[in-house]
């Protein structure tokens, strides 16, 4: 009998304030997956924040890289997120990526992508498609893109540590909005007057408004002009694919 094959979807990073959003798809046949989970496969979240949580999952994400049938990564950069913010796009954005790497993929016998409001879209493109909430939990090929998708991004903003760690001192937290965060943007603002090129102008930043006063209505404003001229002139060819 011919071993069943799974391509899994999920992403890391959608939340952030700081630094790139990644999305991975990983195809695993049956026997992978089930070497996979006697290895302790899991949800990336589930294993926590801690080195040691970063270290299983790099471990876990080589052996994934070793014997799965395939692995794609998109990463996408801190401009384009903003861009697609401003166009309330966000979802449509991931579900390109997601389409991206399934034209890339071997043919396989079932398609599980974690989100269902999410990804629920591409069913009409990809009828073997299942969008699911807690995707890692229907299949290990899911929680195989998270643990790939999350150990990409911490590689990333492993980066963005080394980068100001210097200047700031060490800030956790994976560049979510919590005091870690917090400290470290305020003072790279009573430092330079503005916000890094890894923040996401598209997020709120009013916990910095006692310092950078009327620049983070500037940073809003502007925002709200890109989205109006970016609605412009994507508009007319929307209207014209209607037609």
């Amino acid at each position: 009998m011919a071993s069943k094959t799974t391509l899994g979807i999920d992403e890391a990073g959608r939340g952030p304030v700081l630094g790139q959003m990644v999305l991975s798809a990983v195809v695993l046949d049956s026997k992978a997956a089930t070497a996979l989970t006697r290895a302790g496969l899991a949800d990336s979240k589930s294993y926590g924040s801690g080195k040691k949580a970063k270290r299983i999952r790099a471990e876990l994400a080589a052996k994934v890289q070793e014997i799965a049938l395939f692995v794609a990564v998109e990463i996408v950069d801190v401009s384009e997120v903003d861009r697609r913010v401003r166009l309330s796009e966000l979802n449509l954005l991931e579900r390109e990526c997601a389409a991206r790497m399934i034209d890339r993929a071997p043919v396989v016998d079932r398609i599980v992508a974690d989100g269902e409001r999410l990804f629920r879209p591409l069913q009409s493109r990809y009828p073997h498609l299942e969008a699911l909430n807690d995707g890692e939990s229907a299949h290990a090929a899911v929680a195989a893109a998270s643990v790939v998708a999350k150990t990409r991004r911490d590689d990333l903003f492993a980066l963005i540590q080394r980068r100001y760690e210097p200047e700031f001192g060490r800030f956790e937290g994976g560049g979510y909005v919590n005091a870690t965060t917090k400290k470290f943007l305020r003072a790279y603002a009573e430092k330079h007057l503005g916000i890094p090129p890894e923040a996401r102008l598209s997020w709120p930043f009013e916990y910095l408004r006692d310092i950078l006063g009327d620049d983070v209505d500037r940073i809003r404003a502007s925002q709200e002009i890109a989205a109006a001229a970016a609605v412009a002139k994507v508009a007319p060819q929307r209207q014209l694919s209607l037609l």
